[in-house]
Parts: C-alpha cells; sequence; structure tokens
C-alpha cells in the first residue's frame, strides 16, 4: 500500500512539473513600449481614432496598471505629483536608464544602456532568452541603434555612441531580427539620395556594405558558424516578409533617414493632412513580418516593439504627428492581438504593452489634467506643459500567459491612477516567467 502511494506521489510530482501551470510559462513574450507616451497620449488617440475613451482593443485587457520610471537615484510621490502641477518636470528618466530598466530590471544612470551605476553589464531579457533557445528581435520607428532597441542589446556607456552600438547588436548579438530605420540610401522623405548619408545608424561603411553583399553577422545560434543577416529595404519586403517560409535572421532597414514618418517634410496642423511616404512600411507591417520570422522557433520568442517616435513628436510639441504615431501604434498592437488569436493563443502567449517615460507633460487647456474630446477624426483640445521627458506615472496593460502577475507587484495607489508598479518590476516578472520555463524543461 505504501509502494502505491509513493508511485503516486511520484506520478502527481511529475505531472506537476511537465503540465505546469500555464500562467506561468509563456511561450511568447511580446513587449511594446510606446517611447514617450504617457495616459493622456493614449486618450488622445482614443478620441480622435473613435470619439471615446477607452475604446482600443488593448484598453480591455484583463490587467491595467501605472508604472514608476525614474531613474538610479529617483522617486516618485503620488500625493506631491497631484498637490504640484511642476513636480512631474523634475526627476525624469531618459530613454536609456528605462530602457535599461525595462530590459534588466536594474535601474541605471541616465544616459546609460544595459550596465549599472557602476558600469557592469547587466543580463538583459534577451541575452537570457538566447540561452534558453528562444528567438529575438527588436523593432522601432526609429533608427535601430537608438536608445531602446539599444537598451535590449547592447551594454554602452552612452547611447551617442551609434557606431559601437549598430556593431554590437549586428555582428556580436544573437538576435535574429533587427528592424527599424537609419538607411543611408534615403532621406526623410523616403527619397533616394544622389549620395550616401548618415552611415552611424547601421554602424560604419564597411558593416553596410558587409549587409549589402549579405555576409554580415555572427553566431547566434552557438555552433560557432556564422549566421549571415538578410537584409531587406523595400515596403513590399516587409509585406513579403509576413507571410511563409522566412529567412533565419533578418536586418529590415526601411527605406529612409530617420523615422517612418515623423520626420517627413512639411507641416501638419491635423493628423496626416501631410502626404505619407508611401514606400515606407508601417509598424503594424513590420510586425508582422518580425513575428514571422520569430515564430519559426519551436521553443518560443521575444520581441520589443518600439513605437518610437511618440517621444520625438512630442518633444517638438507637435499633435497632428503625435496622433499619427499613436495610430501607427495601435495598428501594431491590432497586428499582434490578430496574431496571437489566429496563429497562437492567450494560453501560449504574454502581451505587455507599456511606455519607458512620458514626455510633453500632455494635458488639457489650462493645465487641466484631462484633454477634451471633440469627436472622431478631430484633435482633441490639449496642449503640451514641455519639450522633455517627465516623471509622470505611465500606462501598463498585458493578457495573456502570466500577467497575473505584473499586478502582484503592486507598489501602492496613486490618487488618479490607481495601483502602480515600476519599471523594473516588468523585466523582472518576465524573468520568473523565464525560470519557469526552464524549472518546466527539467
Amino acid at each position: 500500500m505504501k509502494i502505491v502511494k509513493y508511485l503516486i506521489l511520484t506520478v502527481f510530482l511529475i505531472q506537476s512539473l511537465v503540465f505546469a501551470s500555464p500562467a506561468d510559462c509563456p511561450k511568447n513574450i511580446i513587449l511594446i513600449i510606446v517611447d514617450g507616451g504617457g495616459f493622456n497620449h493614449i486618450d488622445a488617440l482614443d478620441y480622435y481614432a473613435n470619439g471615446k475613451k477607452g475604446s482600443q482593443s488593448f484598453e480591455k485587457f484583463p490587467v491595467k496598471l501605472a508604472v514608476t520610471t525614474y531613474s538610479a537615484g529617483g522617486s516618485y510621490e503620488p500625493k506631491r505629483a497631484v498637490k504640484d502641477f511642476n513636480y512631474a518636470k523634475s526627476g525624469a528618466t531618459d530613454s536609456p536608464a528605462a530602457a535599461t530598466a525595462l530590459a534588466t530590471g536594474v535601474k541605471t544612470s541616465n544616459g546609460s544602456l544595459g550596465i549599472d551605476t557602476n558600469g557592469k553589464n547587466i543580463e538583459n531579457i534577451i541575452e537570457r532568452c538566447e540561452k534558453l533557445g528562444m528567438s529575438t528581435g527588436v523593432v522601432t520607428t526609429v533608427p535601430i541603434s537608438d536608445a531602446t532597441p539599444a537598451g535590449f542589446v547592447v551594454h554602452q556607456k552612452s547611447r551617442k555612441g551609434f557606431e559601437e552600438i549598430a556593431d554590437e547588436m549586428i555582428n556580436k548579438s544573437a538576435l535574429e531580427v533587427i528592424f527599424g530605420c537609419g538607411n543611408p540610401l534615403f532621406d526623410d522623405d523616403g527619397k533616394k539620395l544622389d549620395f550616401p548619408g548618415e552611415i552611424k545608424y547601421v554602424g560604419s561603411r564597411q558593416i553596410w556594405n558587409l549587409l549589402i553583399e549579405g555576409s554580415a553577422g555572427a553566431d547566434a545560434d552557438g555552433d560557432e558558424i556564422t549566421d549571415k543577416w538578410t537584409l531587406i529595404q523595400s515596403k513590399q519586403d516587409f509585406i513579403n516578409l509576413a507571410e511563409g517560409q522566412t529567412p533565419k535572421r533578418v536586418l529590415g532597414i526601411a527605406e529612409v533617414a530617420t523615422t517612418l514618418q515623423e520626420n517627413r517634410s512639411g507641416k501638419s496642423i491635423v493628423p496626416f493632412d501631410v502626404p505619407l511616404n508611401q514606400n515606407i512600411p508601417t509598424l503594424a507591417q513590420m510586425t508582422s513580418a518580425a513575428i514571422n520570422v520569430l515564430d519559426d522557433d519551436p521553443d518560443g520568442f521575444f520581441v520589443m516593439i518600439e513605437a518610437g517616435a511618440v517621444d520625438w513628436t512630442s518633444h517638438k510639441n507637435n499633435s497632428a504627428r503625435m496622433i499619427e504615431e499613436m495610430m501607427d501604434f495601435d495598428g501594431a498592437v491590432d497586428a499582434v492581438i490578430n496574431w496571437v488569436e489566429t496563429k497562437s493563443n492567450w494560453q501560449d502567449s504574454l502581451l505587455i504593452i507599456t511606455a519607458d517615460h512620458e514626455c510633453g507633460y500632455l494635458t488639457g487647456p489650462n493645465k487641466n489634467r484631462r484633454i477634451v474630446n471633440n469627436g472622431k477624426g478631430k484633435l482633441p483640445t490639449m496642449q503640451f506643459n514641455s519639450t522633455n521627458h517627465t516623471n509622470s506615472l505611465v500606462f501598463l496593460f498585458a493578457k495573456g500567459q502570466g500577467s497575473n502577475l505584473l499586478a502582484k507587484k503592486a507598489k501602492g495607489k496613486d490618487p488618479v491612477y490607481g495601483p502602480y508598479i515600476d519599471n523594473t518590476d516588468i523585466a523582472k516578472v518576465i524573468f520568473a516567467l523565464l525560470e519557469k520555463r526552464v524549472a518546466v524543461k527539467k
């Protein structure tokens, strides 16, 4: 009888490991970052797109939180943020420190990428995923070597070393996908240059030539064989990559200099009054292409997708183009949701949407904290109160396996935005979920 009980207990323990709680073991992890986005950026999107607050698909996700974003040595005080309008204008993080916190779970000094306050390299999510055999990628609407994608890949003292950052991403990382801007052959309107322009965003002339030749790359899978990049550039290249067979590693540099659309010529008064660059993919198209490359891996994947130019427009206090960039972000979210619900499922996938920091201190008129809805297709009444980042809380929406763990990290309750976590908690939860994958494999 004791032997029977022992056998039953053994079977139960084995089953508990093999059939670990689905909520603990996502196969695919997708993190979408709205660079510079705050709660009012989301409301502005809602009002323009649908004329109604809370109308986006992701706003109906089961996990909705606020997030603190300050860098090492900083803080956030909810009561002061409510009482003192100017409180949020000081103590803000920058994008490198915020990206590092989101990618590693460790706060660092402004300007630093993937290193702590002592200059020591910190393991990031992508490095951990690669150790587990997962495919990884970064996608952005700004240069591939800009702060946010860089913060998930490299270890550098400064965000300004674009050449070194690009070299580390292209020739030393194990990434399978890098999509973004920085094409030296095109200007910001997507027009072909007579002579090559800025080369720094893709590293150097030598690296670019090697990419063109198809010989750039490094050993991405540990078999001591160089895994070369397949370079794509045209809008149709990205569209074609969204379905069917894919190369192992793809580096996509859209045919534009610095941003997909934000930096194009012309002065926008309302969204889309200046024609968009027609030879440039949308963030949704880039996202679909990236996932189609990554989802071939039976071990799953991690991808960071950045709506990077929301920050650029907010620094410029350009309401019209901010709306355009938020619409592009929303399209990417819908592309991910469609992929999850048609080619995967919410039991296998985790989607987290957040921001690295707020930019522009966006409010309603006369510093009213709420912007004014003027109906679908019309700019809300709003104003920017800064041209810089702020220490305001930002949003988090999550759905899928493990999303419930984020809510358990709540640090406190803000009088305006409710329960909040810290940006480092996002990486900590992802690392914890990855550890569960290790336990299941064992």
